[in-house]
């Protein structure tokens, strides 16, 4: 789905008095078709940066990055890539343009060109898609922010990509609504197979991917499974980051003396463990 090769991405400087910023060092990465993958970092890691690189919103500096094969530098090629990748950003309000929850969803539909019918019922299936069906015909300024990532989900979904990338889509939302956004994400991947890439700073929702990515200082620094990554969890705090909050206490018992097994990543396993279920018995 997602491939590159020596992606090196600098901003450039306009005024005499700034230097050009080199934010994407040499990143070779290779997402597939159907992955779930979370991309970590602390701010100014790159991560954005290179979210905006998969639909072609920047074109690197230096290499190539291919999006189904397709090389996101040629212009011929980014009305095709952003067909296939479709972004949400972090504040819900700044993707709404219709007062109408339906219209809202059409809008990009209909910038495409695709005939009315079409457009009833890609708007039908992505509002079912995202559970949101009953409010098709509310304003979305009558929405809690969950829902409204939803919405904007449901107008990614009514592009018909075959990837969405989602840049901190839970960063402005409560405990609630961020569970609904990532629920909702994860049931797209699961039961679709739609390629989903989510740039966040909760590690409780990196934990639900099956591959998570972690960069620091413009490169990719691990890259594997959240129980893998997690494991590691001096290294994550040594980049400036954490881990799931349950899997901090299951580490920090076993550094007590406490035989825990494997690494702990839900509530749920950190209750099942032998030696945690003995200790509530």
């Amino acid at each position: 789905m997602i491939k590159s090769q020596g992606l090196t991405f600098e901003y450039t400087a306009y005024n005499e008095n700034e230097t050009s910023a080199q934010v994407l060092q040499g990143i070779d990465l290779s997402i597939e078709t159907g992955d779930f993958v979370a991309i970590l970092g602390h701010n100014g890691s790159g991560k954005s940066t290179l979210a905006r690189h998969f639909n072609a919103l920047l074109a690197p500096t230096e290499g190539t990055l291919w999006i189904n094969g397709k090389d996101t530098k040629d212009p011929a090629n980014l009305w095709d890539i952003r067909q296939s990748v479709g972004m949400l950003f972090q504040n819900p309000d700044n993707q709404i343009v219709a007062s109408i929850v339906e219209e809202d969803i059409a809008f990009g539909p209909e910038n495409l060109g695709i005939p009315s019918s079409e457009i009833r019922k890609r708007v039908d299936n992505a509002l079912a898609s995202v559970g949101m069906s009953e409010y098709a015909a509310t304003s979305p300024h009558h929405l809690s922010g969950g829902q409204k990532q939803r919405i904007g989900i449901a107008g990614v979904l009514a592009m018909s990509p075959s990837c969405i990338v989602l840049d901190e889509p839970t960063a402005m939302l409560d405990p609630s609504g961020r569970q609904e956004v990532l629920d909702t994400v994860a049931r797209l991947n699961r039961e679709t197979g739609m390629t989903a890439i989510l740039i966040t700073h909760f590690m409780e929702e990196a934990a639900q991917a099956n591959r998570i990515i972690v960069m620091e200082a413009g490169k990719i620094v691990m890259d594997d499974t959240p129980r893998e990554i997690f494991s590691k969890v001096e290294a994550m705090q040594k980049l400036g980051l954490g881990v799931p909050q349950i899997t901090a206490l299951a580490h920090e018992l076993k550094l007590q003396g406490l035989p825990i097994l494997g690494t702990i990543l839900t509530v749920n396993e950190f209750l099942q463990d032998p030696v945690i279920k003995g200790l509530i018995i």
